[in-house]
């Protein structure tokens, strides 16, 4: 159990990359006070875990509305998280998700798409539908990796004086270059349960 719980959080943490996320976040609230910049980025966490919930909960239901196979939503979920993994891995100027409109953000892009994108919307559904009877472990893995995006995110300023750009920017491909690695292995699952369906 506590090994699925380490799983799920590693995974959670991975496609929503709090540390990747902190130069972009710096960048787009660059022009705020401090304790502006403190409501704005709780208020947006506090979006992305509702969506990112809400998406776990009745993700399931959503595919059976849908006609959606766990197969097509596995290939689904591989073949965004490689493409951002790509991205990450590779790295852009602008940051993961590009370039941002000027103004105040609520909801888009801060809480959707940069925390809660569809990549994190993908496998919050996909472990869910997996393992539904694990829900509430699944939660408590969302909560405990929120909980850490929301202080990383607050302490952003400070963590990029403290660790450089270039730390940053060596953290954010690592966590891309193992992004990849799970991309390929949501994929080939994917692929395998369609073949096996043919059978």
């Amino acid at each position: 159990m506590a090994g699925e719980f380490l799983s799920a959080a590693v995974v959670l943490a991975l496609v929503i990359d709090p540390l990747g996320n902190v130069p972009v976040v710096n960048a787009m609230l660059a022009g705020y006070a401090p304790a502006r910049r403190a409501a704005i980025i709780l208020r947006e966490c506090a979006i992305a875990f509702g969506v990112l919930a809400l998406f776990m909960v009745f993700g399931r239901s959503f595919l059976e509305l849908m006609h959606l196979s766990e197969t097509a939503v596995s290939i689904a979920g591989g073949v965004i998280l490689f493409m951002i993994a790509i991205r990450m891995v590779f790295g852009r100027f602008e940051g993961t998700f590009g370039t941002q409109d000027a103004g105040e953000p609520l909801i888009v892009p801060l809480a959707i798409p940069l925390i809660a994108g569809p990549s994190a919307l993908a496998t919050v559904m996909l472990l869910a539908s997996n393992a539904p009877q694990r829900l509430g472990m699944l939660a408590g893995a969302l909560v405990v990796v929120m909980a850490v995006t929301t202080v990383l995110l607050l302490a952003g300023e400070r963590l990029q004086r403290w660790l450089g750009e270039r730390v940053m920017h060596a953290f954010e491909r690592l966590m891309g270059l193992i992004l990849t690695a799970i991309a390929v292995e949501m994929l080939l699952g994917g692929i395998r349960a369609f073949v096996e369906g043919l059978r």
